[in-house]
């Protein structure tokens, strides 16, 4: 009997001993923080607490909780204010349609993972969508200074998710039309300048932006230099005259469609706005055609804006 108690007694200290081993053991474990997600910081951070309202209130908080990655462009409670002081009927988010609040915050996220060390002077596209569904582009610039979309500027950058990246900026972007992007563009202040004249018998401000869609081939401040250079009389745009330079526009714009670079093909023929022709040659990279046998070089394409997409040309079509 006293040997079976002892058994029973040792046995029992054993247990007890290993029970307090483990206890002690899950007592000294070091706490480990879930990761948060793109969703899980912004709604940590009380200055993105409207941001966080309008992805509540058009069912995109899933979205960003995936798995990602995303770029997201946050705007400040600030920045959303002043959106709605920009319209005279919205008093709050209640009041902005939710397609059209749809549309605005997809504008601000993009695919991938892009810090601020990875931005350059480009367009990206977003998660927003245009004509044929195609994904809206974002102006990045960062010469000169840190701009998206040609006026929005970053508060902080880098704020690292498990599933993405997020930039806090200082003002809603909207997605733009195929104007407002030429006019956020530097290089195409010739262009503008060209659409603009106020001897113009057209208005192609109004005209470009209306629903569209339209392709717009447009030439860069270089291409309109070369042009004022071919004639000794020609210092600036004013100086074209002014059925010359509407010729000239109208050859820069396909009013039929929307028409990115995939749907190009060798041998196309596109009828332009004037009623001529341009010809796509992609034997050696993609170029045009004119009917007054130049070869222009398509250097950008696909920025597509709400009404319709910009392809950028070196040389100002000539008819």
């Amino acid at each position: 009997m006293k040997a079976k108690n002892l058994t029973l007694v040792f046995f029992l200290s054993v247990f007890l001993s290993l029970g307090l081993f483990t206890s002690c053991s899950d007592d000294d474990d070091p706490i480990i923080e879930q990761p948060k997600t793109i969703v899980d910081l912004a709604t940590e951070n009380s200055s993105l607490s409207v941001l966080v309202s309008a992805l509540q209130k058009v069912d995109l908080v899933s979205a960003l909780q995936a798995e990602g990655p995303f770029t997201v462009f946050a705007p400040t409670n600030e920045a959303f204010q002043a959106l709605l002081d920009s319209n005279a009927s919205w008093n709050s988010l209640d009041d902005i349609p939710v397609e059209t609040l749809k549309s605005v915050l997809l504008f601000h996220v993009i695919s991938g993972q892009v810090k601020a060390a990875d931005l350059t002077d480009t367009y990206v596209n977003t998660l927003s969508t245009g004509p044929n569904d195609e994904m809206l582009s974002l102006q990045v610039e960062v010469t000169g200074g840190v701009e998206f979309n040609g006026d929005s500027k970053p508060v902080s950058t880098d704020i690292m998710a498990s599933n993405g990246v997020v930039h806090v900026i200082d003002k809603v972007m909207l997605p733009a039309n195929i104007v407002t992007l030429s006019l956020n563009n530097a290089g195409f202040t010739s262009l503008v300048a060209a659409l603009t004249d106020t001897r113009h018998t057209t208005d192609f401000v109004s005209l470009l932006s209306q629903n569209g869609p339209y392709t717009v081939f447009a030439p860069t401040n270089d291409a309109f230099q070369v042009l004022l250079d071919s004639n000794a009389s020609w210092n600036s745009i004013s100086d074209i005259p002014i059925a010359t330079l509407e010729a000239v526009l109208k050859y820069h714009v396909f009013a039929g469609g929307n028409v990115q670079s995939d749907e190009l093909s060798d041998n196309q023929e596109i009828t332009m706005f004037d009623g001529n022709i341009v010809t796509v040659d992609l034997s050696s990279g993609a170029k045009l055609n004119t009917t007054s046998s130049q070869s222009v070089v398509i250097s950008l394409t696909d920025v597509q804006g709400t009404n319709g997409v910009i392809h950028v040309v070196n040389s100002v079509l000539l008819p």
